[in-house]
């Protein structure tokens, strides 16, 4: 294997390695996103680094997750199971739209049902709980800067592994499928 094949990634922890890798891209924007939302976005990635977090066990078996279904079940729940249900349907659609763009293309939905679930999501989330990290309307900023995250999480995946084998959400879905 040459130098060029392989990149050794040297970082106190995956939450600062997005944070930096984010940061690095934010930079060169032409419209930089304030440093709260790379941060959220790092914490996102690390969170969800694991590929069992995207995806629902239901009755023993792997499924994707149904975010329209999930955000409108939501409304019968409790405020405290309402906010993680809304945090849950709005990360997952911010990694799809961006992280995980090119599995958009094989769905039957346009990438904008994804874009309005997430924002809505977030928006709701923001009635319920508005502050994170001390800022007061925090999740407002995360509904209005969605598409802008989304770009960078795409950049993002597309400056760090473009040398790498990069699989799109409904390849990790079916590896998770296989594996239960």
């Amino acid at each position: 294997m040459s130098q060029t094949d392989s990149k050794l990634i040297l970082s106190p922890s995956l939450k600062a390695f997005f944070f930096d890798s984010l940061s690095t891209i934010n930079a060169q924007s032409v419209c930089p996103m304030p440093d709260s939302l790379i941060y959220y976005s790092s914490e996102l990635l690390e969170r969800l680094s694991l590929s069992e977090d995207y995806f629902e066990v239901q009755e023993g078996k792997v499924k994707e997750k149904i975010l329209g279904l999930k955000l409108l079940e939501s409304r019968s729940l409790s405020h405290a199971e309402q906010v993680r249900v809304l945090r849950d349907v709005a990360d997952t659609a911010l990694l799809v739209t961006g992280y995980f763009s090119d599995s958009i293309k094989k769905k039957i939905v346009d990438p904008s049902y994804y874009i309005h679930l997430g924002k809505n999501s977030y928006e709701r989330l923001n009635n319920l709980s508005p502050q994170y990290l001390d800022i007061p309307s925090f999740y407002h900023m995360l509904a209005t800067g969605f598409d802008g995250l989304s770009l960078l999480l795409k950049k993002f995946s597309i400056e760090n592994f473009k040398s790498q084998t990069k699989y799109s959400f409904d390849e990790l879905y079916s590896v998770e499928r296989k594996v239960s």
